[in-house]
C-alpha cells in the first residue's frame, strides 16, 4: 500500500495550507485515517483522525485550528490547517489507521515549513 501526502510549503505564521492524502489500498484492519507529524528529534505525534463513522479527534495542540475531512473509503483525506504557527513545522504525513493507531509503514509525508 502506498500512502501519498501533498499539499506542504511555505507559510507565514497566521497563514494556511490544505493537505491531501490517498492510499493505493485500504486494509482490512482499519476503521479510518489520520495525519501525523514530525519535527527532528521528536517521536511522530498524532495531529488528527476520522474515523470511517465520521468521528474525529485531534490533538489538544491543533484543536480550533486544523480540520480534518475526507472519504476514508476512498482511501482520501484532508487536512485544512490555519492559524498556522511556527511550532507548526514538520514533517505532515498520513496512514490508514485503527482507532488513533496507525497501521502501515509510513509513506513520504509532506513538509510544512512556517515563518515567524
Amino acid at each position: 500500500v502506498q500512502l501519498q501526502a501533498s499539499g506542504g510549503g511555505l507559510v507565514q505564521a497566521g497563514g494556511s495550507l490544505r493537505l491531501s492524502c490517498t492510499a493505493s489500498k485500504r486494509i482490512n484492519r482499519a476503521n479510518g485515517m489520520g495525519w501525523y507529524r514530525q519535527t527532528p528529534g521528536k517521536q511522530r505525534e498524532l495531529v488528527a483522525v476520522m474515523s470511517d463513522s465520521g468521528d474525529v479527534n485531534y490533538a489538544d495542540f491543533v484543536k480550533g485550528r486544523f480540520t480534518i475531512s475526507g472519504d476514508t473509503f476512498k482511501r482520501t483525506v484532508y487536512l485544512q490547517m490555519n492559524s498556522l504557527k511556527p511550532e507548526d513545522t514538520a514533517v505532515y504525513y498520513c496512514n490508514e489507521a485503527y482507532g488513533l493507531s496507525p497501521l502501515l509503514a509510513w509513506g513520504r509525508g509532506t513538509l510544512v515549513t512556517v515563518s515567524s
